[in-house]
């Protein structure tokens, strides 16, 4: 049973256009660090003092003084607190996050537990209505939330979403790499349509997400970005081999990422779930259904029969992994995966 169901569930068009169209002057960069190109056409980070492809760590000043909304005047203040919501200098300033991914699943349920704890959120995926509904719904809660739609393998359309959360934002100190679809084969099946699909999602849209931010992240000396990977990313398994694959890559820009950040005040982490019980995890058991001719539900029970607890990760427990990441009180975080598996499996 559990190896037609590791055949059949890949986990959780186009190629890639790595760094295509990315421009000089993109609107809403953050100040303090300069965009230019090297000779491949390719686009580098460049601080103040001239070196490209380098990050300059920010001079260290007293976290008590430090306003992340300095020269923002569209910054949101919130309530005084810990999580997102922190206290500088005795006035509140409420951290911007971006959720990708957010109109579904892992994102919702990321978006509500990022205002919960008094973050500014803009959610965005391909899917306009869909991430629209999430942001009313957190909205009529009392929370703020705007839907700006993205497709993050795609360049230009991050650039655009960027300059538009900056808007709506002031600032954006979290980003939450959620963004991310399964696909399944043996694998002399891969095809390389389906390998690059994947990848431009699962692995190429973080990397352009992250760029997009980090600079602004860097100036101010504060930044949470947290990578949701998978258990996929830490061992591997038959037949998800493009899945799996692009997992690994998102977990390798993790850690190489975590090392040039050290000492910035910039942390970047990785949450890898197993199954979750989404709407992914829906499709794909209909789509198994649908070519096997087998019972959902009898699909899904074999799934939970796999975990030790007898039932699927919840997008609420992921998100909650998330939110280990995003306190003051985790700036020594750095470079992580917290595996949330119901204790299924060894990495």
């Amino acid at each position: 049973m559990s190896r037609g169901l590791l055949r059949d569930l890949g986990g959780h068009g186009g190629r890639p256009r790595v760094g295509a169209g990315r421009s000089a002057a993109r609107p809403g960069r953050q100040p303090g660090v300069a965009v230019g190109r090297d000779p491949r056409g390719r686009g580098h980070l460049r601080g103040s003092g001239g070196e490209r492809g380098v990050l300059r760590r920010p001079r260290r000043r007293d976290p008590g003084r430090r306003r992340t909304d300095r020269g923002d005047p569209g910054a949101h203040r919130g309530r005084r607190g810990g999580g997102a919501a922190g206290a500088t200098g005795g006035r509140a300033v409420t951290r911007g996050a971006v959720v990708t991914g957010g109109g579904r699943g892992i994102g919702v349920a990321v978006a509500r537990a990022l205002t919960r704890s008094g973050a500014a959120v803009v959610v965005t995926a391909r899917t306009e209505v869909e991430i629209e509904t999430v942001a009313e719904g957190l909205r009529a809660a009392g929370r703020t939330a705007h839907a700006v739609p993205c497709d993050v393998g795609d360049p230009e359309s991050v650039d655009e979403m960027a300059a538009r959360a900056r808007e709506l934002l002031g600032t954006v100190d979290i980003v939450v790499n959620n963004a991310g679809i399964a696909r399944s084969a043996p694998f002399l099946r891969v095809s390389l349509d389906q390998w690059e699909t994947v990848h431009r999602v699962n692995a190429t849209g973080p990397l352009l997400v992250t760029q997009a931010f980090l600079p602004g992240m860097v100036e101010r000396g504060w930044g949470r970005i947290v990578n949701v990977a998978s258990v996929a990313s830490l061992q591997g398994h038959r037949y998800i081999t493009s899945y799996a694959a692009s997992k690994h890559a998102l977990m390798g820009m993790t850690r190489c990422l975590a090392a040039e950040l050290a000492g910035t005040g910039v942390t970047v982490n990785s949450v890898c779930p197993s199954y979750v019980d989404t709407p992914m995890t829906d499709a794909n058991i209909e789509r198994i259904a649908a070519t096997t001719g087998r019972d959902p539900e009898a699909i899904r029970e074999g799934l939970e029969e796999m975990q030790p607890g007898g039932r699927l990760i919840t997008a609420d427990e992921v998100a909650q992994a998330v939110m280990t990441f995003i306190p003051d009180a985790a700036a020594s975080l750095q470079g992580s995966e917290l595996v949330v598996r119901g204790g299924s499996g060894s990495t």
